[in-house]
């Protein structure tokens, strides 16, 4: 009897070596450079954001046969392939920067763009873990392949399933310019992400800066938007990118994970709010209070926390549903909508269009923020754009005024009438109008009596009550079994 065993033998040791030179990245020495640095490998990270034991490898070999000769290259620098986060599949690529430091060679731009096409027609959600230099220089002396890559591909991918990026060493060029298009992106303690890097910076430029001066996790994250949240560790990043990925669908147009017999899902009358809430329009509060006895319990995750900090955009779920919640906070500028905080929001409102997440707009603002800096920061262009947004939702959108209301604040946070609203609620206490009565009077000229009738008009919600501006004026300790009821609806 013929036996082929030794034929597929000497394969199957060739296959063996092949896949342990692709898993050992680099090699030891610049995995312990690596581990020095306080970050973790590539490997390492995939099995710190996974379901155990559910990575399924593509493309291991790519790097490992150069046409030409050259050095071989573990995964060419990138591993990716399917995985799943609580039991749901997804689509994730992480470069390596252990080898040739993440850069971006053929069989590496070749695997990234097998991978966003497989996100893309499957239907699958995407997480790219940023650890690279971007375009690799060696690349200038092949034959580009003229086709499209992961750039173009990952840009398709917006609003048809949910991409998280995070970055998590220093992120340059393309692989940065990647992870803009994702929903969420968090980025590690000490990471950085940036177009050009130093060298380039200094060539370009004549200036030399740090990674961290030019594009460091701080820096994004605080005060330029680039990013939305930070994770003072690797395994923080991971935490938050499951979750996030938990509270949405895998892909636009499916059902919502609810968990509406979940105890935490239980209506209950919050009496805390009387003792956060000040009915007085000129007293202070934090909003977060507020949202901590709304949602259910440890289920509030803040998105984009140190940006645009007088609106507060948020996850979490409420009586089971997950929903996005965008809040103005009274602590902090009085809740002025600022052009920061209207391109957070634009951008969750967006997220939430796109998935179907219930959007609860939660009000207490004074209107859009005026005077020379914030016109120059262009203010009115960003209010606008979070106009659209509001305007463009189709989902289930609930108002809630909590006290004052004031111009193109409210109309921003979807007070308007007949914006789609499922319901408009109203405390008692609040406080309307085109224009505050402090101010406003005087910018009118008006007399003292007409000054004094425009504050009794604004004052309390029984004059817009009686004008159809809300279908429930409701007591404090409502608010939460309100809006479970419409939510279960």
């Amino acid at each position: 009897m013929n036996t082929y065993r030794e034929g597929w033998q000497t394969l199957l040791d060739q296959l063996q070596q092949r896949t342990t030179l692709a898993e050992s990245m680099g090699g030891a020495d610049k995995i312990k450079k690596q581990h020095e640095k306080g970050r973790l490998t590539v490997r390492e990270r995939i099995i710190g954001l996974c379901d155990t034991a559910s990575f399924n490898e593509y493309g291991a070999l790519a790097g490992g046969n150069h046409p030409g000769g050259q050095e071989t290259l573990a995964g060419d620098g990138l591993v990716g392939g399917t995985a799943r986060i609580d039991g749901r599949s997804f689509v994730v690529i992480a470069e390596d920067f252990t080898v040739k430091g993440g850069s971006i060679g053929h069989p590496n731009g070749a695997k990234r763009t097998r991978l966003v096409r497989l996100a893309l027609e499957q239907r699958l959600p995407l997480v790219l873990m940023l650890d690279g230099a971007g375009e690799r220089a060696g690349n200038q002396g092949e034959r580009y392949p003229n086709s499209p890559n992961d750039l173009q591909l990952v840009a398709d991918l917006k609003g048809l399933v949910p991409v998280v990026t995070l970055v998590l060493g220093t992120s340059a060029g393309h692989g940065a310019l990647t992870g803009m298009f994702a929903d969420l992106i968090i980025m590690a303690e000490g990471s950085a992400l940036f177009s050009a890097g130093p060298p380039l910076v200094k060539a370009a430029l004549g200036i030399e800066a740090t990674p961290e001066e030019i594009g460091g996790a701080t820096l994004h994250t605080h005060a330029s938007g680039v990013a939305h949240n930070l994770g003072k560790t690797e395994q923080d990043c991971f935490a938050m990118a499951r979750y996030f990925l938990c509270l949405l669908p895998p892909r636009a147009g499916d059902p919502l994970p609810e968990c509406r017999d979940h105890p935490m899902a239980a209506k209950r009358q919050v009496e805390a709010l009387m003792d956060i809430i000040p009915p007085q329009v000129n007293q202070t509060y934090d909003m977060h209070q507020v949202l901590h006895e709304l949602v259910d319990s440890q289920s509030l995750f803040e998105l984009q926390p140190d940006y645009g900090r007088s609106i507060i955009t948020a996850m979490a779920r409420v009586g089971g549903i997950p929903c996005m919640l965008i809040a103005n906070q009274p602590c902090v500028q009085a809740g002025a909508i600022t052009r920061q905080c209207a391109e957070k929001a634009s951008h969750f409102i967006e997220v939430a269009d796109n998935f179907g997440l219930p959007l609860i707009n939660l009000l207490d603002n004074p209107g859009v923020m005026p005077g020379p800096a914030a016109e120059k920061s262009g203010v009115l262009k960003a209010a606008g754009h979070m106009f659209q947004a509001q305007r463009r939702y189709r989902g289930k959108k609930i108002v809630v005024t909590l006290r004052k209301a004031f111009g193109f604040g409210s109309s921003v946070m979807g007070m308007n009438p007949w914006d789609n609203q499922i319901i408009s609620l109203a405390l008692p206490c609040v406080n309307l109008g085109g224009i505050p009565a402090i101010g406003g009077a005087e910018a009118a000229r008006a007399s003292e009596e007409e000054a004094q009738n425009l504050r009794d008009l604004q004052s309390g919600a029984w004059v817009p009550a009686d004008a159809m501006a809300f279908d429930k004026v409701i007591a404090p300790c409502d608010l939460r079994n309100e809006l479970i009821e419409v939510l279960h609806l």
